[in-house]
């Protein structure tokens, strides 16, 4: 029998022995950056104007980055990318919204998963699986993907219940609906969970930090692409797969829009081994498939920068795709990109710093 996770025991975020805080991993983005190679230093130069020349063309500019860039402290230099306009799109995984929503609504992130696996603990946080869950399910009343969904509701620090008996109404006189999914889980997440109809406020006293909220502010969308069991937000009694489910679809919709506008664009992944790469080619080959039935090309000439801390197994990428019985045709974050037809530039580089160092180059 499947386990009920309704009977889930969760506890006060404040009783978490939570290993980092905003105020100590803070990156200024006006500091100087921290070093990077020659090697690494040309690429992320040549990186800077193509971006400035992408953007010149009205291309897009899209980051893709893992949980680590945010717990690494890179949320100002985003939000400064962002607000200069160098950015047109961010993508992250589930991991990476829980660690900027803790931040915003905490000041405090992460624990560790062993000892807390251990006791049955780890990520049965009760603010954080309530709220981010209370926000999708929010959200999708309004029908707002996943990213939306939470930058609304840190930037209004909550949300309004709806009345029940409204909503139930609705989802008898309107069951075929689109929004009539939408409404009966928010509906059955009222009666559940006694939640009370009117304003729900959550302060989110560190929203100006907060990549959720930032890209809400600025326009610039956030869209997010989990797995269902990926993330601490399923270890809590109202965890809803059908909602996360819901949400993460619209932002592949929203994602595949910002990849339709890459022509002579720019894709930064950045510490993303498995989601970026994943959920970039799959999109690509729908945009591509839409493209052609409408006798367009193909997207082209755009540039894919790769970043993480491994050696790409020594493979020099730049000469394509390694045989299979090279250790580096299994690291997906490379394969997978350089099979998307445009030129794909590989960085062993740390996060924070391909990022500050790009922000500097692009003050030049």
């Amino acid at each position: 029998m499947p386990l009920d996770l309704t009977k889930l025991k969760v506890f006060p975020l404040s009783q978490r022995a939570s290993e980092l805080r905003l105020e100590k991993i803070l990156i200024d983005p006006d500091s100087k950056p921290a070093g990077a190679n020659a090697e690494n230093l040309k690429q992320i130069e040549k990186c800077a104007q193509q971006i400035k020349v992408a953007r010149d063309k009205r291309a897009a500019v899209i980051l893709i980055f893992g949980a680590h860039l945010v717990k690494n402290g890179a949320a100002r230099i985003v939000i400064r990318l962002m607000e200069q306009g160098w950015l047109t799109h961010i993508a992250t995984n589930g991991a990476g919204i829980i660690h900027d929503w803790e931040f915003a609504f905490a000041g405090v992130s992460s624990e560790s998963v062993q000892k807390n696996v251990a006791t049955g603990t780890f990520g049965t946080w009760d603010e954080t699986g309530r709220y981010i869950n209370l926000g999708i399910l929010a959200g999708a009343l309004e029908a707002l993907g996943f990213g939306s969904s939470l930058g609304k509701f840190v930037t209004e620090d909550g949300t309004i219940i709806p009345d029940p008996a409204s909503l139930e109404n609705l989802v008898k006189s309107e069951p075929r609906h689109p929004l009539a999914p939408a409404r009966a889980e928010m509906l059955n997440a009222i009666s559940c969970h006694r939640l009370t109809a009117g304003p729900c406020t959550v302060k989110h006293p560190h929203k100006s930090t907060s990549l959720l909220a930032q890209s809400f502010r600025l326009r610039v969308p956030l869209t997010v692409h989990p797995g269902i069991g990926y993330d601490i937000i399923a270890n809590h009694p109202m965890f809803n797969g059908a909602a996360l489910g819901r949400a993460a679809g619209i932002d592949f919709r929203i994602f595949g829009d910002a990849v339709d506008k890459l022509n002579g664009g720019v894709t930064l992944s950045v510490g993303s081994a498995i989601m970026g790469p994943q959920v970039f080619e799959k999109s690509l080959s729908c945009v591509n498939n839409l493209r052609l039935q409408s006798n367009r090309s193909i997207v082209r000439d755009h540039n894919i920068y790769v970043v993480d801390l491994q050696d790409g197994a020594n493979w020099d990428w730049s000469h394509g795709e390694p045989p299979k019985n090279n250790a580096a045709y299994y690291l997906r974050f490379c394969k997978s990109y350089s099979r998307m037809g445009g030129a794909m530039h590989y960085l062993q580089c740390d996060n924070t710093a391909f990022l500050h160092n790009l922000l500097h180059a692009l003050k030049q």
